[in-house]
């Protein structure tokens, strides 16, 4: 009988979750970037193999702070691991396994008959991998050696591995989705992210953590081509000017790479009306975090 499992992704901001998951399920799931707590909600990822299906979900990084939009980002990364069949807890190898990384440790301690562990980045030459398993055992000291596996989602290396070990703890049961489906996110949501990635890709300092976008409308104009408008949404006037750039230079490089990108993800052309607008401090608002985050 067939294997299927719900996998909840844990790990500190950069650890490599995101990119983890792109790499197991083939196709750009989750937007990366090297800044940290790029992932606000919990996204899916969905590996289909003969033996089984596992869907991932790619938590927000656990980042240990006070803020309102950090508190609902843990919360989410909570319900997930409470509600998953099984956790990958992800690992960076390159930098010391301190406070916040105790922190998670904690929580996926008490799942460790459900845990694998992932010690990713192996391929830096800063890495330290002996380090962070000698770690991993100190804090999950009832964990099999057998379930910790060096890797690095960057390369392909080590993922079947970590893989072979979900499918083998992961009940009997039949798929929840389609052998066609490799994430179940709706078309809006996916096009907002890929223009969130190629902003934040592109901009400085604290602006990336101040940008949200707003899919207002989308339309099929023909069976190949949907006509959307998006708004990125930031906090204050003054980063306004900087999203558009000087003579809306940076707003129409956001714009052209967000739409080769779409066209890698789509089987029909977005034609995309790319607008800045002025949320003042969204972040603090709960009906914009309740509805942008869940």
């Amino acid at each position: 009988m067939e294997k299927s499992a719900v996998v909840t992704i844990i790990g500190r901001p950069s650890a490599g979750k995101s990119t983890f998951l792109n790499t197991a399920t083939g196709e750009m799931v989750s937007i990366v970037s090297p800044i940290p707590q790029t992932t606000r909600n919990a996204i899916r990822g969905i590996v289909n193999t003969s033996l089984g299906q596992l869907v991932f979900v790619d938590t927000p990084g656990w980042h240990d702070s006070g803020k309102k939009m950090n508190l609902k980002m843990r919360n989410i990364v909570q319900e997930q691991l409470d509600s998953s069949d099984l956790v990958l807890y992800i690992v960076d190898s390159t930098r010391p396994c301190g406070d916040e990384e105790k922190a998670i440790a904690e929580l996926v301690a008490v799942q460790s008959k459900k845990l694998v562990v992932a010690i990713n980045k192996t391929d830096d030459p800063h890495a330290k991998v002996e380090s962070a398993v000698a770690f991993v055992h100190s804090a999950v000291p009832n964990l099999d050696d057998g379930r910790i596996f060096p890797i690095s989602a960057k390369d392909d290396t080590g993922i079947n591995d970590v893989l072979r070990s979900l499918y083998a703890l992961a009940p009997e049961g039949p798929a929840l989705y389609g052998e066609d489906f490799y994430t179940d996110q709706e078309v809006d949501f996916r096009i907002a992210e890929v223009i969130r990635e190629q902003a934040i890709n592109r901009l400085e300092q604290e602006i990336p953590h101040c940008i949200y976008v707003q899919i207002a409308d989308m339309e099929m104009r023909t069976p190949t081509k949907m006509w959307c408008r998006a708004f990125l949404v930031v906090e204050k006037e003054s980063q306004k000017g900087i999203v558009i750039g000087k003579g809306a230079s940076m707003i129409k490089q956001i714009r052209v790479e967000s739409i080769k990108q779409l066209r890698k993800i789509f089987d029909y052309k977005i034609d995309l009306d790319l607008q800045v607008k002025v949320e003042k401090n969204w972040r603090q608002k709960d009906i914009v975090l309740n509805r942008l985050m869940k």
